[in-house]
């Protein structure tokens, strides 16, 4: 493998803003100033003030006294009859609690990455390295996150990596990575965050990356709960990346913990155009789920294996439309947040990054080296590799790299307690 450990500065080509799944470049907010645009702008915001109305239409539901049916209407009555001569008492819809129609459309997903687990552990009953199991983890804002683990069968388990995905992908992804980490002696956590995979919210939409954030400091306490005593490691992936990091910028969180490794952290991400900060945070929030154009079923390049891009793209939990609006602010939020506070991590970590990322810009990750004051700091650029590392041809050997690091960290530990 052709890699190289680099502390000098290197000078790639300027990224487009974009997702580590499909969605296209945020800078395509620039499209609104065409004028077909506008007039479609027009008629989502006359849309919107339409939906500020609806509140006042009188809408009632009847409710079953007898049957315990919900019938929706439109009536001034306050009672009638219902089937079978049941007595029907109206309500106002705003006293039934309703499910959006998000709600749906996160259970199919989380249905299908439960039946996808039960199907992998069929066909890996024979020489099982790994224990996996699933378990739903509720957040402080009532959400319920698909979360999963790994165990090692026949090694003795000597640590604990938790482990968050990218932007419009999912853990599952994971599952070959998660089972080298087993077989070296790490039980794995990883959770599908808010909109991705198996978790609740419209698929690929994030209102805001701060939930993210508070989301995996809950889910780090309930795994350290269960495990006590095992040193603890974090490792993310792009946006997932720059969530841990966010993360363990907080001293209590990072108390806690052994380390970070980072792949392709979304440090560096700047639009194309300086008008693109100054609308972005306007739009996202008069029309944050809007999506700019058609999605791209091939993707960006990530990886120069086509079998492993053909397996990402084709993956139904792996979110293939274009950006939403609200989710392209969001990230050139946490970057710029990110790229303010380089200065105070100080936490031990691995950063890796290909030099040929069109994604994230592994510029971020230099400077993330070159500015942290951490006394315990890596960096590993490969040489025209692209944006998911562990799905390169050379996942093998970036896996050995991580799981180097991670062992010689759990060795310093070790002679410290000694």
């Amino acid at each position: 493998m052709d890699s190289t450990i680099k502390a000098a500065t290197i000078a790639p080509p300027r990224p487009l803003i974009r997702t580590s799944g499909t969605s296209g470049p945020v800078n395509a907010l620039l499209s609104l100033v065409s004028l077909r645009a506008l007039r479609s702008l027009l008629l989502l915001l006359n849309g919107f003030i339409l939906l500020l109305l609806l509140p006042f239409r009188r809408r009632t539901v009847m409710v079953s006294a007898v049957e315990g049916e919900e019938v929706e209407g439109v009536s001034g009555a306050r009672k009638g009859t219902g089937r079978g001569g049941a007595t029907v008492v109206r309500v106002p819809a705003g006293m039934v609690p309703r499910r959006p129609r998000d709600f749906h459309e996160a259970a199919a997903r989380r249905g299908m990455a439960i039946r996808r687990m039960g199907v992998e552990k069929e066909e890996e009953d024979e020489g099982r390295r790994s224990e996996r199991e699933f378990a739903l983890f509720a957040t402080a804002r009532g959400d319920t996150l698909f979360t999963r683990s790994w165990a090692p069968v026949s090694v003795q388990t000597k640590g604990l990596v938790v482990l968050l995905h990218g932007l419009n992908e999912h853990s599952g992804r994971y599952n070959y990575f998660a089972k080298q980490l087993n077989d070296n002696g790490f039980k794995v956590y990883a959770m599908d965050w808010i909109g991705h995979g198996g978790s609740d919210g419209l698929h690929g939409y994030v209102h805001s990356l701060d939930y993210a954030v508070d989301d995996l400091k809950a889910f780090l306490g309930k795994v350290l709960s269960e495990n006590s005593g095992l040193p603890c490691f974090c490792l993310g992936h792009s946006t997932g990346a720059a969530i841990v990091l966010k993360a363990v910028l907080d001293p209590k969180v990072e108390a806690r913990i052994e380390g970070v490794v980072l792949t392709s952290p979304a440090i560096e991400v700047q639009p194309s155009h300086p008008i693109v900060a100054v609308v972005a945070p306007i739009f996202s929030l008069l029309i944050p789920r809007y999506q700019f154009s058609a999605s791209y079923r091939s993707g960006p390049p990530v990886s120069r294996d086509p079998e492993a891009l053909r397996a990402k793209y084709s993956d139904p939990l792996v979110f293939t439309g274009s950006v939403r609006v609200r989710t392209g602010h969001e990230i050139l939020r946490i970057s710029s947040y990110l790229q303010q506070n380089l200065s105070k991590v100080t936490v031990p970590f691995l950063v890796l990054h290909g030099t040929a990322d069109t994604v994230t810009d592994p510029e971020g990750s230099q400077r993330l080296y070159n500015e942290a004051p951490s006394t315990n700091k890596s960096i590993k650029l490969y040489e025209g590799f692209l944006h998911d590392l562990l799905f390169e041809p050379e996942r093998d050997d970036i896996a050995k790299d991580i799981i180097d690091w991670l062992c010689s960290r759990l060795g310093s530990l070790n002679r410290i307690q000694k």
